[in-house]
Formats: structure tokens, C-alpha cells, sequence
């Protein structure tokens, strides 16, 4: 098998911040895996939360193309289980890889990857839209810019309260929140009664990932709890019962398709809602998660939508519904020039 790598700076339509950084651009590496000249594609962020950068991608990237050029592929759980020693290396890595050969897969077997998932279907849930922090009349611009049925918003400010007060006056469509961890066990409680009556669904990982109050939260909040942070790869799973409602899977975290899909199954034995989430990710990385679009109860695939130029095309956005194309593999095309 052969792998080549593509590195890019994706310009962002508007300056993006959570409770730990703002972004301008986001570097990433689409590669493409080919077997018989048939190529699958897949993708990998930087993330300074989980020390991913472009440098030890391409270490990560070059290791997997030495053992790629004998490596006999049979399947895409094969191949993870195979190279799975780089999950607590570099799962972003990993997950590039793994994804890239389910979209491989699909098309040596001429089929859209979506007929080869064993899971059961619920629905398609729209996939919400996120909102950065920022000043009150940028963010009622965005949402003028782009009307939405589902918006997620980042907290972790003085005034988290008083923004999403200001938000709700102005739509009437589902409100998420996200905390992305600068939130004490008190401001979790506290928040989450007065959240609740400005009709917000959920919260999304307002503590710490490793914060000892986590079940306490859990036990007071008047929200459901999402883990983020706290729900990475597939041994989390069980962590979470009993501490969150819900987990968000990403395909990065977690190291691809292959165990997000074990994790899907863990999570529905024990309960917990599930929502598929990215990072800010082309519609190349996006294709992969969308594929599990029918099996989740929240969706959170916007990544194409922050970037001021997509990578690939073959996914629509439509109010709220993400629609992939049904060509064969994850039916993206990848355009190499960026």
C-alpha cells in the first residue's frame, strides 16, 4: 500500500475561540491510502489541547507509510487493530489512517461505506452550528450570516449567563452549550438551573477532564452532562456512565471509525445519549464521521462550515441537514490543490 500526504492551512471564515484559544486558521494533513491505484482518503488536525501538531503528524504519518509498503489490507478493523499501538501515540494519526481506509474499503467493494455498518438506525439529527466566544454583535452577525435550527455556543467567560440570555432573545432554535472545561463544580450547578430555563439542551463538558466532582455534578445538574474531554477512546466509555448523560465522540480522539463504532455499541448498553462531534475538520474528515449520522442522538459536523474554503466536496448543508452523496466509499472528492 502506499500513503502521501497533502499539509494545508485552512483559513477560517471568522476568528475562532473557545476557553483556551482563539484560531485564525487550521493546519491539517488530508493522506490518501491507495491499493490497486484506488485511493481512500482521511484527515488529521492539529490540536494543542492534545499535543497534536504538524511535526509529530508527519513522524506519525511517515512510521505508518514504512509498515504500509508490505502490509497485505484485508479490513478496516484489521488494519486498526494492527496499527493500534499509535492510538496513545497519536490518534489523530491513527484516525486519519483508519478512516481513510473504511473510504478505501468502500470503494474496492464498490459500495458507499454506510451499507457496511452494523449498527441500528435511529434518525438523522441535524447537526448543530458553532458559535465561538465573542462580543454580542459578532455573534448576532454570525447568526444572521447563517440561520440555523441547532447552535452550539462556547462558554468559559464572566459573563456565560448574561451571553446566552442575550442569544436566546434572538432565536428560537436549540441552544448547546459548550464549556470546554473552565467551569467549576458551583458554576456547573449553578449555571445549569438558569440554562435550563432559557431552554438549553445540554452542556457539554463544563469540568475538568479528570475534576474528582464530575459524578457530583452529574447527580445536581438540572442539564444533561456531555463528556468531551473526558470521553477519548474506548476504555472512557464505562468512565462516563455515571458521570455524564452522554459522550461526544470524535473520530480523532478515539482513533477512527473502527472502535467509534465499538463505542456507539458501549454506549447504548449503558444508557448514554451519543453525539458524533469533529474538529474543525474539511468535509474530507467530516465525510468519515458523517457516515454515522443514523446511529447518534445529537450531531455536531460543522467543521466545513467555520472554513473560509472547503477541501473536498460531496457533502451538503441544508438548514441543519447534512447529506452525504452515496457514491461509492465516503463519496468525497478530494481536491489536492486545497
Amino acid at each position: 500500500m502506499q500513503l502521501k500526504i497533502y499539509e494545508f492551512d485552512m483559513k477560517l471564515k471568522y476568528p475562532f475561540s473557545i476557553s483556551r484559544h482563539t484560531y485564525f486558521s487550521q493546519p491539517n494533513i488530508i493522506i490518501e491510502l491507495i491499493q490497486n491505484e484506488i485511493s481512500g482518503f482521511g484527515e488529521a488536525t492539529i490540536n494543542p489541547y492534545y499535543n497534536i501538531t504538524i511535526d509529530n503528524l508527519k513522524d506519525s504519518f511517515d512510521d505508518m507509510k514504512n509498515r504500509l509498503e508490505d502490509y497485505n489490507f484485508s479490513t478496516p478493523d484489521q488494519l486498526f487493530d494492527d496499527f493500534s499501538d499509535f492510538l496513545n501515540v497519536n490518534s489523530f494519526a491513527l484516525g486519519a489512517l483508519n478512516n481513510a481506509s473504511w473510504d478505501l474499503y468502500g470503494k474496492l467493494n464498490n459500495c458507499p461505506v454506510s451499507r457496511l455498518i452494523n449498527l441500528p438506525k435511529l434518525s438523522y439529527p441535524f447537526t448543530s452550528y458553532t458559535l465561538g466566544i465573542d462580543e454580542k454583535d459578532i455573534l448576532l452577525q454570525k447568526m444572521k450570516d447563517l440561520p440555523w435550527p441547532v447552535y452550539k455556543i462556547k462558554l468559559g467567560t464572566p459573563n456565560d449567563l448574561d451571553l446566552i440570555t442575550f442569544i436566546r432573545k434572538h432565536t428560537k432554535s436549540i441552544i448547546r452549550v459548550d464549556a470546554n472545561c473552565a467551569w467549576s463544580a458551583e458554576q456547573t450547578i449553578d449555571l445549569s438551573g438558569e440554562l435550563k430555563k432559557l431552554g438549553v439542551e445540554f452542556i457539554e463538558q463544563p469540568l475538568a477532564s479528570d475534576d474528582p466532582l464530575q459524578k457530583h455534578c452529574f447527580q445536581n445538574s438540572a442539564l444533561p452532562l456531555v463528556a468531551d474531554e473526558s470521553c477519548r477512546k474506548e476504555t472512557d466509555v464505562q468512565n462516563c456512565s455515571g458521570r455524564f448523560h452522554g459522550i461526544n465522540i470524535k473520530l480523532l480522539k478515539c482513533g477512527g471509525l473502527s472502535p467509534a463504532f465499538r463505542m456507539i455499541k458501549k454506549a447504548r448498553d449503558l444508557g448514554l445519549k451519543i453525539m458524533i462531534g469533529c474538529m474543525t475538520e474539511s468535509s474530507v474528515g467530516m465525510s468519515a464521521a458523517a457516515q454515522v449520522l443514523p446511529f447518534v442522538d445529537y450531531v455536531d459536523l460543522d467543521g466545513p462550515l467555520l472554513l473560509a474554503n472547503d477541501l473536498a466536496t460531496g457533502l451538503t448543508y441544508d438548514n441543519g441537514t447534512l447529506s452525504i452523496s452515496g457514491k461509492n466509499g465516503f463519496g468525497i472528492i478530494f481536491n489536492r490543490l486545497g
